[in-house]
């Protein structure tokens, strides 16, 4: 039997747990997927004393099946296909690139609601471990590597405290580590697997991006 997290502050706490190889290094950023990845994040950048920064993906679902993810974009205008979806349901280019287009609007306006005009960490020749609160088929997880290798960062890390075998395995092929703490079978769904799951609001994520920003400068005079 797999323990449930009581919820995701819990979750974070634990991963940290797991990280702790990278505790206090100034080459070091954390980086959580909103919503849900970000309360996760948090407190697996207090626990490693390192800075924090949210990178937004957004999922490009099927017409008339937006649960099922055709593709993922990342920052940095990164796209990513789920072939075998996009093959199997014979999906045309233009479908994508329309989908994309819509997300990509989106993903600029999160992007400046959640930093409040604060310019992105700079992971270039850094360490960035990506964090989500749980992953199934990976995909926005998939392009949220490819964006951080297109910023330039040198080693990623992606850390979950739980997810399917098919996705956290399946993802050894992007990043140079994957830290997935538990992987049920059957997975089922994510909020199963966590006795408090709330919605996290973009509130939230704003609130624990500012908290983290005053925490990040202090972070920054003790390695300067």
């Amino acid at each position: 039997m797999h323990e449930r997290f009581f919820d995701r502050r819990e979750a974070g706490r634990r991963l940290g747990e797991r990280l702790l190889s990278y505790a206090g290094r100034p080459d070091v950023r954390v980086l959580g997927l909103p919503r849900g990845g970000v309360p996760v994040a948090f407190q697996v950048a207090q626990r490693l004393q390192v800075p924090l920064d949210v990178h937004v993906v957004r999922k490009l679902g099927v017409a008339r099946h937006p649960e099922l993810a055709m593709a993922a974009i990342a920052s940095g205008g990164v796209l990513v296909l789920n072939h075998r979806l996009v093959d199997r349901w014979a999906i045309p280019p233009e479908d994508i690139d329309r989908a994309a287009l819509l997300e990509s609007e989106e993903l600029a306006r999160r992007t400046r609601a959640y930093r409040g005009g604060r310019a992105p960490l700079n992971v270039k020749g850094c360490t960035a471990i990506v964090v989500d609160d749980g992953l199934a088929s990976g995909i926005t997880m998939r392009a949220a590597v490819a964006g951080l290798r297109h910023a330039g960062a040198h080693r990623i890390v992606v850390a979950v405290p739980i997810g399917t075998g098919y996705g956290c395995i399946g993802l050894s092929g992007d990043a140079d580590e994957v830290v997935c703490m538990e992987m049920p079978v059957p997975f089922r769904e994510l909020a199963r697997w966590y006795r408090n799951f709330p919605q996290v609001e973009d509130h939230e994520v704003r609130d624990l991006l500012d908290r983290a920003a005053g925490e990040n400068l202090q972070v920054d005079e003790i390695f300067t």
